[in-house]
């Protein structure tokens, strides 16, 4: 059950769930509003909640609109790409064995391809390298934040996501990872390990959740500063 209020001037997409708790969130790229409300909460609540939260929502908005975007990528000589927070230029190189790609130096990566691949050939080439990249730094952290916080992770993955950079199901313990994160820096990836672990302790980003991020990982805010000021990647935002 969907349908659109209007609170200060701001349009918001109101679904109604079989939930107990309202959640507020404002999505990429120009700071969709969207509230997720329990069935029998009406709407003249509903905008209480966002009065509520009007400027923080304010806040997320003003951040998607100031983030830098990159243009659409073509997968050619001397274009800009991003692996762990570091740019490069992309050194396109046609040969006759197998696509790949590899780090010559601290500004230049290597993309191998076979004469005649299109963008979106070269593309998949590049986004199978940072999957790969990404997934095999993901295990130690894992590893590492299972003895600290005190919870198991039963599965995890990576896959393109537009909205988050990342996701858990408590029920499970199943966590997935956005497929970008391969291009910001570390701490960021780490800073997203802790926080979808520590959802398994507190489901909602509530003053206990806060509590718990502030003493596992005291520095959580600078690498969530940090992911919004990095470039977006170009994308067909597609809801």
């Amino acid at each position: 059950m969907k349908h659109s209020i209007s609170v200060s001037g701001i349009d918001i997409e109101l679904v109604r769930k079989d939930i107990k708790n309202l959640h507020i969130g404002v999505y990429p790229p120009e700071g969709r509003v969207r509230v997720a409300a329990p069935l029998l909460l009406d709407d003249d609540a509903v905008r209480l909640a966002v009065i509520s939260k009007l400027s923080w929502i304010k806040k997320q908005k003003r951040n998607f609109k100031e983030q830098p975007r990159q243009s659409k990528r073509e997968f050619v000589q001397r274009e800009s790409h991003y692996f762990l927070g570091r740019r490069y230029l992309l050194n396109v190189i046609e040969h006759d064995g197998p696509a790949k790609v590899e780090i010559r130096s601290a500004r230049k990566m290597d993309l191998f391809v076979r004469q005649g691949m299109d963008t979106e050939q070269r593309e998949k080439v590049l986004n199978e390298w940072y999957r790969r990249e990404l997934k095999a730094r993901i295990p130690p952290l894992i590893e590492k934040w299972e003895e600290i916080i005190g919870v198991q992770i039963a599965e995890w993955g990576v896959k393109r996501m537009k909205t988050k950079w990342g996701s858990c199901n408590i029920e499970a313990r199943r966590i997935w990872f956005n497929l970008e994160l391969a291009k910001k820096p570390l701490p960021c990836l780490e800073y997203i390990v802790v926080h979808e672990m520590v959802h398994i302790l507190e489901r909602h980003h509530n003053e206990r959740f806060t509590s718990l991020m502030d003493a596992f990982l005291p520095s959580w805010r600078i690498s969530r500063d940090e992911l919004n000021r990095f470039p977006l990647k170009h994308e067909k935002w597609v809801y």
